[in-house]
This record gives C-alpha cells, structure tokens and sequence, in this order.
C-alpha cells in the first residue's frame, strides 16, 4: 500500500505552497487585522478569532515578494505550531492534496543556502512542483528572537531561578 503526504495547498505570487493537513487549524477570509507597533514589515498584526488572539503574517512579504493588493481570494490559513495558532496571509488556498511519498523528494541545498531552510521538500502534483514547508522553521524564523535577557530583564544566566529553569 503506497503512503500518500496530505496537504493543504496555497499560491503565494506564482508558486505553490502546502503545509501538512495536521498543522492547520482553519483557513478564514481575511478580516480586519490590527496593527502591531514596532513589528516586522512581514507581521500584519493580530485578528481576534472567536475570542482567541492570533498573529497574521502576510507570506508574500515574508518570502520577499512584492506587495499584492488584496483581493476575494486572499485567505489567512490558521496553522498550529508549538501550540499556538498563527495566520497566514496567502493568495489563495486550494483543496487537500493528495501527494504519493514517492513524488516527494528532499529540498535542493540551495534552499539552505538561500536562507529557506523551512522547505522541506517538494512534491510532483499533476505536473507542477509544490513547495513542502515545515511551519515550525518558518514561524521560528518569522516570530521575535526571544532570549532570557528579554524575559525578564537580566542577562542569560544571572539568576539563580533562571539557570536552574533550564
């Protein structure tokens, strides 16, 4: 029996993303989103989803592309990584795909190179390539570098508590 890779897929600018059916949570139309102070450019702000608290990124500027205005088909797909939700703002969203294991294969070590290490692979869906993301780099690489100094006030290693925390 041949294993199949089940993803949602979404256009950002010309190409094909898809992230594991398992990590997404909902996909919504984009709604207002209120802007965060002092963000990255990549960060539109957060939405309140039936009571919960969600940070938006727009993918078109996080993967460097310009801006698109928005249209009907822009959608946030909710995605759920190290428990918490983030949206993602992209073009539009497709159905799930289902991708044999054997059409799938490792992403080329440019990717790597070229800072896009949350590739990782790509799969041959009715001849186009899709590119497989992992949300846990994308949103580690997207999300505040967030480091004991910044919790709580005092440099890495300075408290006792802190140290031993670890």
């Amino acid at each position: 029996m041949s294993r199949e890779l089940h993803i949602v897929g979404f256009q950002v600018g010309r190409e094909t993303y898809g992230v594991p059916i398992a990590s997404l949570h909902e996909i919504v139309r984009v709604t207002e989103i209120t802007t965060v102070p002092d963000s990255p450019e990549y960060i539109e702000g957060v939405i309140n989803l039936r009571g919960k608290i969600v940070s938006v990124i727009d993918l078109r500027k996080r993967f460097g592309l310009k801006e698109n205005t928005n249209n009907r088909k822009n959608r946030i797909l909710v995605v759920e990584s190290n428990g918490r939700l983030t949206g993602l703002i992209v073009d539009s969203a497709s159905d799930v795909l289902k991708i044999p294991a054997e059409d799938v294969e490792g992403a080329p070590a440019v990717f790597e190179e070229g800072g896009l290490n949350c590739v990782t692979g790509l799969g041959k869906y009715k001849g186009r390539l899709i590119m497989l993301l992992d949300m846990n780099k994308l949103l580690a690489q997207a999300g505040p570098k967030r480091d004991e100094k910044s919790l709580n006030g005092k440099p890495e290693g300075m408290s006792a508590r802190g140290a031993a925390a670890k």
